[in-house]
């Protein structure tokens, strides 16, 4: 057998999966990599390449429902899509420049499995919210479906959000259905500038809980605003507050007039229009002011809205880091000034209260370091329990999440 296996269809990975339990082969399940320095390195034996399973199976419009082959591109998706004014709401992220890689190499299937999520994540949902249905092959070389082809499905297990965020630990994903949504008809950001993150943290917190319908609070430091390839954010010269209204015209006037008289005892205002707007949130969203091409030390850490700026300037005074926020302060992206991870001070600076994911770290840190949040002993015996009903003899991206598992 070659060092990479390429199936063209579900068959295919069945004839894999069986060959590999019967050669006692471990198996990394790949799209077109995107996400592949992601987590622990790879302790397998041959790689699954699904980027030859391609292609939109279904797509109903009026029926706001989506399906497609696991290694589907996302940009093929979105292009779709738009030629019918509809999106993912989700926002996938593209991981590929912040990982030294080209952009729109993601697939479907590679969202779905690390269930990444952008800037609309507290008001839309995560990615697994919005997967319907999944066809897949088990560790066990078992073909199996899960959930269906329409938004309320209720029969059986709803395994599709189990296997979302999963990293192709469990199964892998042959075809998947999700729920799409029409696109807004326009969008502008008001900019609040000037505030530290504290306060930068309580403008987003009540900017969320207003009646304004915010759709992204992003908080982005000076430093940080300076590399913004907008305009207005680059030459603050101050940190910037960025809160997104999405809508028809005239509801989004009026739900900024509101906006801005909320925000106004917190700082001077601005606002972006459409394209600026557009601009803004695909950087926040695919964290680029840390795609800079370096190996950095990059964490992804998730808490609290509320606590957002307590967690991060804890890691900053213990580290060094620069750091930028997005949903409301809840997700606080950390690159570390050198290669060393700092994985202790990320850790206790959290608390527990929440988690992190090394998202970008050279091949020696990743091995050492616990990419993905340490579990505590009945978590990690449940973990255990689910991999070995799926995956029994641990073939399927084994030790990617967590090691031994």
């Amino acid at each position: 057998m070659a060092d990479t296996l390429k199936p063209r269809d579900e068959a295919d990975v069945v004839e894999a999966v069986a060959w590999a339990l019967v050669e006692e082969k471990t198996l990394e399940i790949v799209g077109q990599g995107s996400k592949r320095l992601i987590g622990r390195a790879a302790q397998t034996d041959l790689t699954l390449d699904l980027s030859g399973i391609s292609g939109v199976t279904l797509y109903e419009p009026e029926e706001l429902i989506l399906s497609a082959k696991a290694g589907t591109p996302i940009a093929e998706i979105e292009r779709l899509l738009a030629d019918k004014n509809q999106e993912l709401a989700f926002e996938p992220m593209d991981c590929g420049p912040l990982l030294g890689g080209e952009t729109g190499r993601g697939t479907l299937g590679g969202v779905i499995a690390a269930n990444l999520s952008g800037p609309r994540r507290p008001k839309a949902g995560a990615a697994r919210d919005h997967t319907l249905g999944v066809h897949a092959v088990s560790g066990r070389a078992e073909r199996f479906k899960s959930g269906g082809r329409v938004v309320k499905n209720v029969t059986g297990y709803d395994l599709s959000k189990l296997v979302a965020g999963s990293w192709g630990t469990l199964a892998v994903m042959t075809d998947l259905t999700v729920k799409v949504l029409p696109r807004a008809e326009d969008v502008t950001t008001v900019l609040v500038l000037g505030l530290d993150d504290a306060r930068a943290n309580a403008a987003m917190t009540a900017a969320m809980g207003s009646s304004c319908d915010v759709s992204g609070a992003a908080h982005l430091p000076a430093r940080i605003a300076a590399k913004s390839a907008v305009a207005a954010l680059a030459k603050a010269g101050r940190g910037v507050t960025a809160l997104r209204l999405e809508g028809i015209p005239a509801s989004i006037a009026y739900r900024r007039k509101q906006l801005e008289k909320l925000m106004r005892p917190f700082g001077r205002l601005t606002a972006l229009g459409r394209e600026d707007s557009l601009r803004l949130w695909r950087a926040v969203r695919d964290a680029a002011p840390f795609a800079d091409g370096s190996l950095r030390a990059l964490w992804r850490v998730s808490t609290a809205a509320t606590a957002g700026a307590t967690v991060a300037g804890k890691i900053v005074a213990a580290t060094g880091a620069e750091v930028f926020y997005d949903w409301a302060g809840g997700l606080v992206w950390v690159e570390m000034p050198t290669a060393i991870a700092e994985e202790n001070a990320v850790r206790a600076a959290l608390g527990g209260n929440g988690h992190a994911l090394l998202i970008r770290a050279d091949a020696s840190v990743r091995a050492s370091a616990a990419a993905f949040e340490p579990q505590d002993d009945a978590l990690a015996a449940l973990t255990r329990r689910v991999k070995e009903s799926f995956d029994p003899s641990g073939i399927l991206n084994p030790g990617r999440m967590w090691a031994g598992v």
